[in-house]
């Protein structure tokens, strides 16, 4: 069952909730400006909907987190999955650092991004975005954070060659990419997509100022 397989394979499934002393409150609302080998969209948070999932978003973008970012886990008609890093130090450090759960707000609709989680209390870097509407996550407390609100376009032309990772299909193993980071991808999935970047704008900032009248 393709939901039951969001739950990440991480070992123990029960784990201690550390919340990581970088975390930052995120503003109420902001968009994030996604580049990737497949071209830009945007994400637009909802801090309210997801408190501390945003405030991870949030923090994890400002430190410069997102550079070269495999989608490793692409799952056509259901979600697309990134957030483990590269190098594999620097995914040690954030591992462990679990954010306690939200109340599931609003619905995984098509375009939301989620946190992946391997059970209650164990969130930290990994996301997905929901290529449909995904509902029947919700009662599973999958909670969503913000929303793809420009370049869904972008999302749904992310290569989905490989399909689910393991145990479950023939993609990537996510025990490898801890441990082996980017050279095990590039080297046994070459065709992966990847996020370059991802830029914090705040949500007034985002939008073009209206243009004064010129007086005669």
């Amino acid at each position: 069952m393709k939901t039951r397989t969001l739950f990440v394979a991480l070992g123990l499934l029960a784990a201690a909730v550390t919340l990581h002393a970088e975390d930052a409150k995120a503003p109420d609302t902001f968009k994030a400006q996604v580049d990737t080998t497949k071209g830009k969209f945007t994400i637009e948070v909802t801090r309210a909907w997801a408190p501390n999932g945003a405030d991870r978003f949030y923090t994890l973008a400002k430190s410069g987190y997102f550079k070269d970012i495999a989608f490793f886990r692409v799952v056509p008609g259901f979600m697309c999955q990134f957030g483990i890093h590269g190098d594999p130090a620097v995914s040690a450090k954030w591992r462990d650092a679990k954010i306690p759960d939200d109340a599931v707000k609003t619905s995984n609709a098509r375009g939301t991004v989620t946190f992946a989680m391997a059970g209650p209390n164990t969130r930290s870097t990994q996301f997905f975005i929901n290529f449909r509407d995904n509902g029947g996550l919700d009662g599973q407390g999958f909670s969503p954070f913000g929303k793809v609100t420009e370049g869904m376009d972008v999302v749904d032309k992310i290569n989905g060659e490989y399909g689910d990772g393991a145990p479950w299909g023939r993609g990537p193993d996510q025990g490898r990419i801890q441990s082996e980071g980017n050279a095990y991808l590039k080297k046994e999935f070459p065709n992966l997509d990847y996020i370059n970047s991802v830029t914090i704008v705040p949500v007034a900032a985002a939008k073009e100022e209206p243009k004064k009248e010129e007086k005669k």
